[in-house]
């Protein structure tokens, strides 16, 4: 049977797909363990493996020392050894083989008798029983185990970030188990999209997120929520991407719901978007397939922001763009009927085009900032007008970028200076004093609020309804269904009443209240 070991040993190692000699340590480790907890772990003891015999040789280690020093089990004086007829001189290292198998007996026996009181190991067979295998059983599993992972660790740590396809093998606690192969990878809840759904059996293509080397369980770390899958799945359906003519400047999903990428060509004559589309939406389609309906739109990276994110917010057109560089901002100003198709439902367009192209963004339709304008331009122009100065010159000021008194309040005398009909810069040095004193007087904020009232007021129910942060008209024709037309429907209404009526969280609709409510006092004010 021991001669048959090292060909277990061999076929273990190509089973297992371990090295040989990582088996043979497990081995030798096994056996020292049992050996060092059947004979006291303060012995000195050395396990190898013997290809001959097939077996495992086990040593026990004693150092010769002076008299008196000898520490039990580990050493011996000169004196002891020499009454066992051994020829050692201080400083020498003796070592005792330890017959520990039951066919080796007679010699186990013999050595007993010569040196038994020496080393103190008398009937080694008979000590190494059923407790002393299990625990080099459990020290072989432990040390194949560790190999198994290591290898798996190996196999896929230059694999990160890829794309990897598996079988669904079964369900722990809301994590998928997949078979991938040598291996088995983790599908966590949390990187899963809530719309889809899998049986045991089905086949998988997930990013490779991560690998912890210190995991209990499956060492791989699979995302179907990760938007690099998205960009994965272009790369393989898109020749253009995979030889680096495409480039995929960026992207930006909401799982299951909507996602938004944006391309670049290194080549003019390779159009980015219609190679990410593909003959009659053919590759697209492959990846909206793959991502089970996920919608995508392909946005044209442009190196001027502004361009770039007017493309992002796309489908809506964009009238004009005013930059806050400092801020990182931009706001959009659109047309009228195109406000709710730039927001998106519950803002999910405006809030993918914000991280496709990292810049905040603020949608405003025209007639809004129309009327923020005018208000503006007649505050300026009573500012400046106070102190004899032509309207031309609040008109000039407003163009220039000063878009409210409060700006021009902390203008520089020598910006001011060198404008027509601003007279020089004693002329500036009035424009700045005008603008203080009517902040001072408080006429900003009573022609402010009393501009903004009048407005207010003047609205329709759905109008009002719609000036609600978190309103558009998909929300809109939810809480008609609820015969809310107003915000005093939605304060007077039970909230309970129009949860159930329309299906909106009631965390979400006590917030959309309290707006209400605000508004509604802002209005009256």
């Amino acid at each position: 049977m021991e001669a048959k070991l090292d060909m277990v040993l061999e076929q273990v190692g190509r089973d297992k797909n371990i090295d040989k000699a990582v088996l043979v340590s497990a081995l030798e480790q096994a056996i020292l363990t049992a050996a060092k907890r059947t004979f006291g772990m303060n012995r000195e003891m050395e396990a190898k493996f013997n290809a001959e015999s097939g077996g495992v040789d086990l040593f026990l280690i004693v150092n010769v020392v002076e008299e008196d020093d000898a520490i039990e089990g580990r050493e011996i004086t000169v004196s002891e050894a020499h009454k066992a007829g051994l020829e050692a001189e201080l400083g020498d290292e003796l070592l005792f083989q330890v017959f520990y198998r039951a066919e080796e007996a007679d010699r186990a026996a013999e050595q007993d008798e010569k040196f038994g009181t020496l080393i103190d190991l008398k009937a080694a067979h008979k000590k190494f029983g059923r407790i002393a295998a299990q625990t080099a059983k459990q020290v072989i599993y432990q040390r194949v185990r560790e190999a198994e992972r290591d290898n798996v660790f190996n196999e896929f740590k230059d694999r990160k970030g890829e794309l990897i396809s598996g079988v669904v093998r079964r369900f722990e606690r809301g994590a998928l188990v997949v078979d991938i192969g040598k291996a088995e990878a983790v599908l966590p809840m949390r990187e899963q999209v809530p719309r889809e759904s899998y049986r045991v059996g089905d086949t998988i293509k997930a990013y490779c997120l991560d690998i912890d080397r210190n995991a209990r369980g499956p060492q791989v770390i699979l995302s179907r929520t990760h938007k690099g899958v998205l960009e994965k799945l272009f790369e393989q359906e898109v020749p253009e991407i995979y030889e680096k003519i495409v480039r995929i400047e960026s992207s930006a999903r909401e799982p299951g719901a909507r996602a938004k990428i944006a391309v670049s060509s290194r080549d003019r004559d390779v159009d980015p978007v219609g190679a990410c589309v593909g003959m009659k939406g053919s590759r697209v389609q492959a990846v909206v397939q793959e991502l089970r309906g996920e919608k995508i739109d392909i946005v044209p990276y442009d190196d001027d922001p502004a361009r770039f994110v007017c493309n992002a917010i796309a489908p809506a057109e964009v009238s004009r763009v005013i930059i806050d560089a400092e801020g990182h901002r931009m706001e959009l100003i659109v047309p009228d009927d195109k406000l709710s198709l730039a927001i998106g439902k519950k803002g999910q367009n405006v809030r993918l085009a914000s991280q496709l192209t990292g810049w905040r963004i603020d949608i405003h339709s025209e007639s809004k900032i129309y009327e923020l304008e005018r208000r503006a331009k007649e505050q300026i122009a009573a500012a400046v007008g106070a102190e004899g100065f032509d309207p031309a010159v609040a008109e000039n000021l407003f163009k220039l970028g000063w878009r409210s008194v409060s700006e021009l309040s902390r203008a520089h005398i020598e910006e001011l200076a060198g404008l027509p009909g601003v007279g020089g810069a004693e002329g500036a040095r009035r424009v700045l004093d005008a603008a203080k004193a009517y902040i001072a007087s408080g006429g900003k904020r009573h022609d402010t609020a009393k501009l903004e009232a009048a407005r207010r007021t003047s609205l329709s129910g759905d109008q009002q309804l719609m000036e609600l942060d978190g309103v558009d008209e998909d929300v809109l024709g939810v809480l008609h269904s609820a015969n809310i037309h107003s915000p005093e429907d939605l304060i007077k209404t039970p909230i309970e009443q129009v949860a159930t009526s329309t299906g909106i969280d009631m965390g979400d609709l006590a917030r959309l209240r309290q707006r209400a409510i605000s508004w509604l006092s802002e209005a009256s004010s």
